[in-house]
C-alpha cells in the first residue's frame, strides 16, 4: 500500500511540490520517498511506499519499464501478479532474467507495455490506483481499481496545471489551488455522511470513479469533469457507463491506445474515460444467468472463490493478519483463512465496557474454536475522543460514518502486530445482509405497485400537513423505485437540502444528477428489489462510504487492509444468486452462513448484530465532548464561514441535548465544522 502523487505543466517549483505532496502522504508510504521529473520537466510523479511485497529497493518507485519507455507509480496490489508474469515470458515480452526484482509493480509495468492499461487490467485481480506516463507520447493514464478500494483525486490548478493524489490533502500543498468549498454537494454530504464520486468538497478537484481509466493526451487543455449539463447515462451493448459530454461518443477503434479495448469510450477536450469494468453490468449479466444448483451447491461454489481469493490476498513478505468481530462476515473469511494457512492467523479485535457495545467476549470464543492467535484491547471514551481531533486531517474532507473512531482503533492496535489485515468488508451489501433492505422490500411490495404519478401526488399532499412519521411516510411515497425509496429513506426529513445555505432548485438539480450518475437510481434495473438496493450501495454506499472509511483510517496507521470478498470472481458470482439464496424472512447472508456452520457452530452465530460502533452520542452529552461540540457550531460562527443555515443547525442541536434526535445529523455538521477548521475557515 502506498501514496502516489503528480502534476503537469505545473510553472512552480516542481520538485518542492511533489516532495510536499509526498509528505502530506508519509503515513500511507513511510517505508521509503521516491520523485521523478521529466527532462522538460513537465510531469513530475511522486511516490510513498509502504513495503509489501519486495522489501529490497527492486520495488521502489516510480518506477521506469524495461524499454525505458513508460513511467509510472502505483497504489494497491495485484493478487494474480504472478500469472501475469508466466504469460509475459510464455508469449515472449519477457525473459524471467529480464525482472529486476519480485514486485507486483514490476509485472504490472510490463503488461501494461506489453498489452496495452485496459487490456492488462482486465485480466488483474486486486486493489490499485494506477498513473503511468508514456515518455514518448506524452499521454498519461489514471486507473482506479474496479470496486473502488484505493482512492484517486484529480484536477487543475487554474487553468495550466493538472493534478492527482491519493489523498486529497495533497492539493493543499499547492500554493495556487484554491480551496473553494463546493456548495453544490453539500446537499449529498448532509444526506449520507460522505460525498460520493466523482465530486469532492473541493470545486476543482474530483474523484476518479471504479473500474475507469482516464486517458489524458498532450497538450493537457482544461477541463471540468462534472460541469453542469454535460452529465449524461448511456447503455452501450448492455454496459452502465457514463460519458461528461453527452455530445461525443467514442467507438474504441478511434483511440491507438484502446484499439483492442470493448470498453465504453467518452471524450471531452483530449481525455478519454474509458469503463473497463462495471458492478452494473456485472449485476445484470449475473441476473440473466441465476446460479440453478442447489444452496448447498451454491455454498460449495462460494467457499471454493472465497478460499481462492484469500490466496492470493495472504501472499505477503511482511506479517498478515485479520479483523474479527462477532459478525458472520469476518467471521467467514477468518474461518477460510485458517482452513489455508499453514500456521495459526492472527485475529485482531477491540471490546468496549459499554452495554450494548461490546462484542469481543464473542470474538474470542470464535477465535478459541478457529484456533487463531488472538489480540484483543479494550477501549473507552478517553481512546475515542483522542481520536476525534485527529478525523478531518485523516480524511481530507467531511467524512461522517462515526465507526470511523473504532476502525482507526482496531487498525492502530493491529499495527503493532502485522502490516497487512484481511477485512469481512463487503458482506452485507453483496449478501443482503443489511436488516434495511427487508424493510424496504415489505415497504415496496405495498406501494410499488401503485402507479408512480398517483403515489408522487399523494407523497406531495401528505408532505405539505404531515409532521413526524407522517413526513416520513409522505417522502417514501415520492419514490420512483425501490432504489430511490433506499435513497430517501437516509435522509426522510429532507435535512440534506435544508442544513446547507443553497438555491433550492440548484440543489434538487445537482442531488438528482449526482445519484444518477453514482448509483444508477432512476429505475429498477433488476427485477427483484433487494438486488436493486443491493447494486445501489454496491456503487454508491460501499465505494464512498465503507471503503473510504477502511482505507483512511488504515493508513493512517500504515496498516494495508485487503478484502476478499471484493475479488471479482467472487463479486460476479454472488450476482448470480437467486435471492431466496440470500436472505428469509428473518435473516440476510443464508449463503455466508452456510459455509460459516462448517466451522463455527449455528447457536454462536444466531443473535441479534451489534455492530461495530461505539456510543459516541451519549459521549456528546458530557462536558469535555459537549464543549468541543458546541465551539464548532457556535451561531456566530456559523454565520460567518456563510455555509450552513446557523438557525436549522441550532434546532438541532437543541433537539438533540433534550431529546436526543437528530443524532446523525449532528455527526454530519461536527465533522463539516471540523474539517472546515481543519482549513482554516
Amino acid at each position: 500500500m502506498c501514496g502516489i502523487s503528480g502534476l503537469i505543466n505545473y510553472k512552480g517549483n516542481v520538485r518542492a511540490v511533489i516532495a510536499g505532496m509526498n509528505e502530506h502522504m508519509k503515513d500511507r508510504g513511510p517505508d521509503a520517498d521516491g520523485i521523478w521529473i521529466s527532462p522538460d520537466s513537465k510531469i513530475a510523479l511522486g511516490h510513498r511506499r509502504l513495503a509489501i511485497r519486495d522489501l529490497s529497493s527492486n520495488g521502489a518507485q516510480p518506477m521506469r519499464s524495461h524499454s525505458g519507455r513508460y513511467m509510472m507509480v502505483y497504489n494497491g496490489e495485484i493478487y494474480n501478479a504472478s500469472l501475469l508474469k508466466d504469460r509475459l515470458i510464455k508469449e515472449s515480452f519477457c525473459k524471467d532474467s529480464d525482472f529486476r526484482g519480485t514486485s507486483d509493480t514490476e509485472i504490472l509495468l510490463e503488461g501494461i507495455e506489453a498489452y496495452g492499461l485496459y487490456e492488462t487490467l482486465s485480466v488483474c485481480k486486486g486493489m490499485f490506483a494506477i498513473a503511468v506516463y508514456d515518455t514518448v507520447t506524452g499521454r498519461l493514464q489514471l486507473a482506479r481499481d474496479r470496486v473502488g478500494e484505493k482512492p484517486l483525486y484529480y484536477g487543475f490548478v487554474g487553468h495550466d496545471s493538472f493534478a492527482f493524489a491519493s489523498d486529497i490533502g495533497c492539493f493543499t500543498c499547492i500554493s495556487e489551488f484554491e480551496k473553494k468549498v463546493n456548495r453544490a454537494v453539500l446537499p449529498l454530504y448532509f444526506s449520507h455522511g460522505y460525498i460520493p464520486a466523482p465530486y469532492s468538497i473541493y470545486e476543482d478537484a474530483y474523484k476518479l470513479m471504479p473500474g475507469t481509466i482516464l486517458t489524458i493526451d498532450d497538450p493537457y487543455a482544461y477541463f471540468d469533469p462534472v460541469s453542469d449539463g454535460d452529465f449524461a447515462q448511456y447503455y452501450k451493448n448492455g454496459k452502465a457507463g457514463f460519458c461528461f459530454n453527452s455530445s461525443d461518443y467514442l467507438n474504441a477503434s478511434s483511440s491507438k491506445e484502446v484499439e483492442k479495448n470493448t470498453g465504453d469510450l467518452c471524450s471531452e477536450n483530449g481525455h478519454v474515460y474509458t469503463i473497463y469494468w462495471s458492478m452494473k453490468e456485472a449485476a445484470d449479466k449475473g441476473q440473466n444467468n441465476l446460479f440453478t444448483g442447489s444452496e448447498q451447491e451454491a455454498a460449495d461454489e462460494l467457499e471454493r472463490l472465497i478460499k481462492e481469493s484469500i490466496k492470493g490476498q495472504m501472499i505477503s513478505d511482511v506479517p498478515l493478519g485479520a479483523f474479527l468481530s462477532a459478525g458472520i462476515d469476518s467471521s467467514t473469511i477468518v474461518s477460510l483463512m485458517q482452513q489455508i494457512a499453514p500456521g495459526r492467523v492472527k485475529t485482531f479485535t477491540i471490546g468496549m465496557h459499554e452495554e450494548g457495545f461490546n462484542e469481543a467476549d464473542i470474538a474470542g470464543e470464535i477465535a478459541g474454536i478457529l484456533g487463531t492467535e488472538h489480540t484483543e484491547m479494550y477501549i473507552d471514551d478517553s481512546d475515542a475522543k483522542a481520536v476525534i481531533p485527529k478525523l478531518a486531517d485523516m480524511f481530507g474532507e467531511p467524512f461522517a460514518d462515526s465507526s470511523q473512531i473504532p476502525t482507526y482503533l482496531v487498525s492502530k492496535m493491529t499495527r503493532q502486530h502485522v502490516t497487512v489485515s484481511l477485512s469481512g468488508d463487503a458482506g452485507d451489501e453483496l449478501f443482503c445482509g443489511y436488516t434495511s433492505y427487508r424493510s424496504i422490500e415489505r415497504i415496496w411490495n405495498k406501494t410499488g405497485k401503485i402507479p408512480y404519478p398517483v403515489r408522487r401526488a399523494s407523497g406531495a399532499l401528505l408532505s405539505s400537513i404531515a409532521q413526524g412519521d407522517n413526513a416520513v411516510r409522505a417522502a417514501l411515497l415520492k419514490a420512483s423505485d425501490s432504489a430511490g425509496l433506499h435513497m430517501i429513506e437516509q435522509d426522510p426529513y429532507g435535512y440534506g437540502r435544508r442544513i446547507p445555505i443553497i438555491g433550492r432548485e440548484a440543489c434538487r438539480d445537482r442531488y438528482s444528477k449526482a445519484v444518477l450518475y453514482a448509483g444508477n437510481t432512476q429505475g429498477s434495473y433488476l427485477d427483484e428489489v433487494n438486488h436493486n438496493i443491493m447494486l445501489l450501495d454496491m456503487n454508491l454506499y460501499h465505494p464512498d462510504d465503507i471503503l473510504v472509511k477502511v482505507d483512511r483510517t488504515a493508513m493512517a496507521v500504515s496498516l494495508e487492509t485487503r478484502v476478499p470478498f471484493l475479488d471479482k470472481d467472487v463479486v460476479e458470482f454472488a450476482w448470480t444468486l437467486p435471492i431466496d439464496y440470500l436472505r428469509d424472512e428473518k435473516v440476510g447472508k443464508k449463503v455466508l452462513r452456510n459455509i460459516l456452520y462448517r466451522y463455527v457452530p449455528k447457536e454462536l452465530m444466531d443473535r441479534p448484530k451489534k455492530g461495530f460502533s461505539i456510543p459516541i452520542m451519549k459521549w456528546l452529552l458530557e462536558p469535555q465532548l459537549r464543549e468541543w461540540a458546541e465551539s464548532l457550531i457556535d451561531p456566530s460562527k456559523i454565520k460567518r464561514q456563510g455555509f450552513l443555515n446557523e438557525n436549522e443547525v441550532t434546532k438541532l442541536w437543541n433537539d438533540f441535548v433534550t431529546k436526543g434526535e437528530w443524532r446523525l445529523q449532528i455527526w454530519y455538521i461536527l465533522m463539516f465544522q471540523q474539517w472546515l477548521e481543519s482549513i482554516g475557515l
